[in-house]
């Protein structure tokens, strides 16, 4: 027993060190890394290459690609990794290898604290299966959670893109240099849509189309808004529109469509509380409104009743 609960504490610790070093050093390399020459005033933290990447990554790697795969499921897992803004070339398998770490913290917690309970063996399997399934599908969760929160950056980030966007063009600039540019100017307040242009500007610039370059950032962030985004991008250069108009335009409709869904969130608010008061705020107010009369009542009439008075 003392070895199960050092061996689930050392675990413990191990997996806290893997998450903090793979969020601080794995991350993968930005555009500003991969352009010839650094871009000016670019805000974006550099992470270290393959070779300089910490030991445990190299093992967490390693055993993600030991651990067998079905091609499909990693070919989703890769897209929502790089929805979540892991574009690393080993995001794939150090997740992997999370997900196996995971699950066995999950299945020793579950094995530690069932050895205290006097449960029949077949409840203690199903709690340990229980607990791998759940510490494998807490790691799915966990993806998804990054890559609402990446999406959502990038959501808010485009009404701002475009209006300096705008500015750009109508001072003169090409749309690829106003793409580097707003790139440039906007990675202190919005790195990671000024990380997506700066790839799109990186493709450009090593000889994609730009509309391929911007279809590419669709496929990759799989946000919505992005690809209206992109979608105006190419219809305008298509068919020779005023891009100034365009991206005012959508501007302003991206500004009114997040007021509209904030005065929705707002709206459901008062019915979303409406279960916390039932459950939470009018029992306590009960308490303590007719606590007083209750006791009054048991101490005046319970005596009468049983005959004592």
């Amino acid at each position: 027993m003392a070895l199960l609960i050092a061996l689930s504490l050392f675990l413990v610790v191990a997996g806290s060190i893997i998450w903090f070093g793979y969020r601080q050093y794995a991350r993968p390399a930005t555009a500003a890394a991969q352009l010839a020459e650094p871009i000016p005033g670019q805000a974006f933290a550099t992470s270290p290459s393959a070779k300089d990447a910490p030991r445990i990554v190299h093992i967490l790697q390693w055993v993600g690609e030991k651990a067998p795969a079905d091609p499909i499921s990693a070919n989703i897992t890769r897209r929502q990794l790089m929805a979540a803004g892991y574009y690393a070339d080993s995001a794939l398998a150090v997740y992997q290898a999370l997900r196996i770490l995971v699950t066995l913290l999950f299945i020793i917690a579950a094995v530690v604290a069932t050895s205290f309970l006097a449960w029949k063996m077949l409840f203690i399997y199903a709690s340990w299966l229980a607990a791998g399934v759940i510490g494998f599908l807490a790691c799915g969760l966990g993806l998804e959670f990054a890559m609402n929160a990446h999406q959502q950056e990038l959501r808010i980030a485009l009404p701002d893109t475009l209006d300096l966007l705008v500015v750009c063009v109508e001072a003169g600039l090409g749309l690829d240099q106003a793409v580097k540019k707003v790139a440039e100017e906007l990675s202190l307040t919005h790195p990671a849509l000024c990380r997506e242009l700066s790839l799109v500007s990186l493709e450009m610039r090593t000889g994609v189309k730009r509309a391929d370059a911007m279809r590419n950032m669709a496929d990759r962030t799989m946000e919505p808004e992005v690809r209206k985004f992109v979608a105006i991008m190419i219809q305008t250069d298509r068919f020779g529109t005023s891009i100034a108009d365009s991206l005012r335009a959508h501007a302003e409709f991206m500004r009114m469509r997040r007021r509209q869904l904030t005065e929705e969130k707002a709206n459901k608010l008062g019915v979303k509380l409406t279960l916390i008061v039932f459950c939470f705020i009018l029992p306590a107010i009960m308490v303590i409104s007719g606590g007083p009369a209750f006791l009054a009542i048991s101490k005046e009439l319970l005596p009468v009743l049983r005959g004592e008075r």
